[in-house]
Formats: C-alpha cells, sequence, structure tokens
C-alpha cells in the first residue's frame, strides 16, 4: 500500500512537471515575438526603382527623355528619389512597430543613419570619379556634401525619430470612416504641414543677391575666370537665382556642390537640348556654375515624400483586407497626381525635381502610390510574383546592388583589368561587339546593354545570393 502511494506522488509529481513545461513553453510562444513576413510587392518595388536608377544613369545619356529634366518638369529618371523616399516610408512603418523599447529603435535609427551617410559621402563625395578612366580619390576643399543616400538619410532619421516618439500602443481594430487613420497619426500630418510651411515660406520669402563663381570647367573659354550673376530678386524659381541654390552656396559652400547639374542641358545653355553638347555662344554665366540637386532645403521638402511612405505603411498595417488598402492607397494616390498636376499647368507651383516643390511631391508620391498599388494586385493577390523574381531578389539586396551597379565600384573594378589602354576592357568589348555592333545604333545598343548586360545580370547575382542567404543590410 506504501508502495503504490509512493508510485502514485511521483505520477503527480511528473504530471505536475509536465503541466508547468507544457505552460512555460506556452508562455514562451505567446512572448517570443513572431518573425514578420517580408511584403513581397514593397520588395519588387524597391528592385524596380534600384533598376531604374541603373536605367537612367547609364542610358539617360543617349536617351535624354529618361534622364533628369534639364529644370521644369518631370522624365522619368525624376521619379526615382521620390520613389526610394515613398519606400523608405513604408519600411519605417512596418520596420519599427517591431521594436516596442524606444531607445533601442532611436540608437538603431541613429546607426543605420551613420552608415547610410558615411556610403553617401563615399561613393558620391567625389571619391570615385572618372572609373572608365581608373581614377579615384577626392579634393577634400571640393568634397561634394550631399548626394542620394545622404538625403535619404536625412529623412529616414527625422521621420523616424517623429514615428518612435509619437508612436502609442494602437489596438489592432482601426475605428470606422475614411479620415480614421489620419486622425490615428494626426501629429505626423502636422509636422509635415510645419514641413511644408517652413519650405515654402523660404523658398519664396528669401531674398536672393548677386552671387560670383569661378569657372572651374577646362572646357570653358572662361576657365579659372570670376563670373557674376545678377539676380537681386525674392521667390524666383529660375536655375541662377532660387532660394536653394543660394542657401546651398551659403551654408555648404560653391566648392562643395554638383559640377554637372542637368540644367546644364537646358535650351538656354546647350546648343542640342535636351542633348548634352557644346554651351551656345550667348549662354548666360550660370550655366557654367555648379548646383546641388540634392541640397538643404530641397532635401526638407523631400521629407514629404518619406511621411506619405509611413501613411501607406500605416494602412497595410491597420487595414485587414484588400479591398480596403487599395481603396486609400488609389484613392490618395489618385487624388495626389491631380493635385500636382493642376498646381503644375497653372503655374502656381512647377513641377521641378532639382528644387524637389510641392507639386512635385505630389505628382511622384501619387505616382508611387499607384505602382505600388499595381505591385501589390499582381503579387499579394493574384499571387504573380514569379513574373517579378529578378526585381524581388534586387530589392531584397538593394543596397548591394546600388553600390556595385548604381555606384559604378563594379564595372570600375572590371575596367581596371584591360588590354595596352584602358579602353580595352571587357565592359567595352561586350557593349561595342555584342550590343552597339549588332544593333548597328549607339542608343539601342546602349539601352539594350543596360538591360541585359546590367540590370538583369545584378537580379541574377541577387538571386544567387538569395539562395545562399548573404544580404547586406544597412
Amino acid at each position: 500500500m506504501a508502495d503504490i502511494n509512493v508510485d502514485m506522488e511521483q505520477r503527480d509529481k511528473q504530471h505536475h512537471v509536465v503541466v508547468e513545461s507544457q505552460e512555460m513553453e506556452k508562455e514562451e510562444e505567446e512572448v517570443k515575438p513572431q518573425k514578420t513576413k517580408r511584403v513581397a510587392s514593397l520588395d519588387i518595388f524597391r528592385g524596380l526603382t534600384v533598376a531604374l536608377m541603373i536605367l537612367v544613369d547609364d542610358a539617360g545619356g543617349e536617351w535624354p527623355m529618361i534622364g533628369h529634366a534639364p529644370w521644369n518638369g518631370c522624365n522619368l529618371a525624376d521619379f526615382v528619389m521620390p520613389f526610394f523616399l515613398f519606400i523608405v516610408g513604408m519600411a519605417i512603418a512596418l520596420a519599427l512597430k517591431k521594436i516596442p523599447e524606444k531607445l533601442v529603435a532611436i540608437s538603431k535609427v541613429i546607426l543605420r543613419t551613420l552608415k547610410l551617410l558615411f556610403w553617401g559621402l563615399l561613393l558620391q563625395g567625389g571619391y570615385f570619379h572618372d572609373l572608365d578612366k581608373l581614377k579615384y580619390g577626392v579634393d577634400m576643399n571640393r568634397i561634394r556634401w550631399c548626394g542620394i543616400l545622404q538625403r535619404i538619410a536625412l529623412a529616414y532619421l527625422v521621420v523616424s525619430i517623429i514615428e518612435i516618439t509619437t508612436r502609442q500602443v494602437q489596438s489592432n481594430g482601426l475605428p470606422t470612416g475614411w479620415f480614421s487613420i489620419f486622425k490615428l497619426y494626426c501629429w505626423k500630418w502636422v509636422i509635415g504641414a510645419c514641413v511644408l510651411v517652413i519650405y515654402l515660406a523660404t523658398l519664396y520669402g528669401t531674398y536672393v543677391p548677386d552671387w560670383n563663381f569661378v569657372v572651374q570647367n577646362p572646357d570653358s573659354v572662361d576657365f579659372g575666370k570670376n563670373l557674376t550673376v545678377t539676380c537681386n530678386v525674392r521667390g524666383n524659381l529660375n536655375p541662377p537665382c532660387n532660394a536653394v541654390g543660394y542657401i546651398d552656396r551659403r551654408v555648404l559652400g560653391i566648392n562643395h556642390l554638383y559640377p554637372r547639374p542637368a540644367w546644364k542641358r537646358s535650351k538656354a545653355c546647350t546648343k542640342n537640348s535636351p542633348y548634352e553638347g557644346p554651351f551656345r555662344d550667348d549662354a548666360p554665366s550660370w550655366c557654367w556654375s555648379p548646383f546641388e540637386p540634392e541640397g538643404i532645403l530641397s532635401s526638407i521638402s523631400a521629407i514629404l515624400s518619406t511621411v506619405l511612405g509611413v501613411h501607406f505603411g500605416h494602412v497595410l498595417i491597420h487595414m485587414k483586407d484588400h479591398s480596403s488598402r487599395l481603396l486609400h492607397w488609389v484613392g490618395m494616390g489618385i487624388a495626389l497626381l491631380v493635385l500636382g498636376i493642376i498646381l503644375h499647368l497653372t503655374d502656381a507651383i512647377p513641377l521641378n525635381k532639382q528644387l524637389y516643390t510641392f507639386s512635385y511631391v505630389c505628382v511622384t508620391s501619387g505616382a508611387a502610390a499607384l505602382v505600388f498599388s499595381a505591385f501589390y494586385i499582381l503579387v499579394d493577390i493574384l499571387n504573380l510574383k514569379y513574373l517579378f523574381l529578378p526585381l524581388e531578389w534586387i530589392g531584397m539586396n538593394a543596397m548591394l546592388v546600388y553600390v556595385m551597379a548604381a555606384g559604378g565600384i563594379f564595372a570600375g573594378f572590371i575596367n581596371g583589368w584591360y588590354y595596352e589602354d584602358p579602353h580595352n576592357t571587357l565592359i567595352y568589348w561586350i557593349k561595342k561587339h555584342i550590343f552597339i555592333g549588332v544593333w548597328h545604333s549607339t542608343r539601342v545598343g546602349t539601352l539594350l546593354y543596360v538591360i541585359f548586360a546590367e540590370i538583369l545580370f545584378w537580379g541574377i547575382v541577387a538571386g544567387v545570393l538569395h539562395r545562399l542567404g548573404i544580404y547586406w543590410k544597412l
């Protein structure tokens, strides 16, 4: 009898231990954060944007209609930067919701910002230049402080801090009503409105005096001369006398601005506009001057593109069904497009990428909304992801492809191996004999080379890296 009691007590203890173990495992499962599934349509959109950057950078010279607009207007290349910022905004909303501790989130944001600034200065600061001529190194008196990654870093830092400091514990359900999600994140819209007011007030209220510069282009007959640009205006949006350029010249210094702005292809400057080429004999003096397309004031306006991207990320988080998401995204995208086009056509605020005007924010953000919505339908609803696998692979390793391809590092490395003359490289031979030679057209050959030998090539490389589980993340 005593043995039976002992056995029963042991079984009770074992059962109690098993129950406790099961309960502990259950609690651990509840506490353990669930791995967030990647949004395939967002990766594909990011991959498309990187591919567009490669296309317009390497084929824009032969196809100026896809390159940057010389001044007012909006070509294909002018959508790349806002698309990046819009995607960054969506990623902020999706990523930061997984980090509940504010201090941890802020530290991660600051570290990532510093990494973006480092790579931006390295790639666009002037250290790598004329890679076809195998040149590198930068004169610190002429280093370019601004650039694509620097602008992304600023927008990412500002919008992430806003997202972290203003967020509250939100319920899973979203209150009914079209404007409920705007009310839920009202502080972001208040701050976005403040950004817009500051930008417009500075753009139209800043007095721009006369200014001068030393011509640095050795092709100019005025090389080394000190030229003067006459302004004495306020609220002017023309190339030489706008507040964006004035602030950059005063704060950054004229020697630290981009030396080859798109305005050099404008009708006022170039004989063969919109192609590059020799300047007109009567070209104004400012045609030779530098201008920073990713400058201080324009980068402040660019924050709005990221704010809009965050909003679309919030829609993805809070609205649970496809129809509600698409109705909101498409409706808002069309509204932004219409508003921006009206502002441009009425000459109230022209579309201008280099000034990053409000109409430009509306048109490019509206286009981003519609493009992402299209990918969302095709990929997340119709499950046609296999059609866009190269773009998805590029999007999952966007930083690596950006540095190696768009930054020209890989091409510069390959060009370092040549026979007798730096022009006799593998890349030059492939472009000349396989693409240009076959089509007997520099324009068509260059376009096909960029599509198949660059974009598709990097899509395959990114796919192999994805297969191996290798990603370059900041």
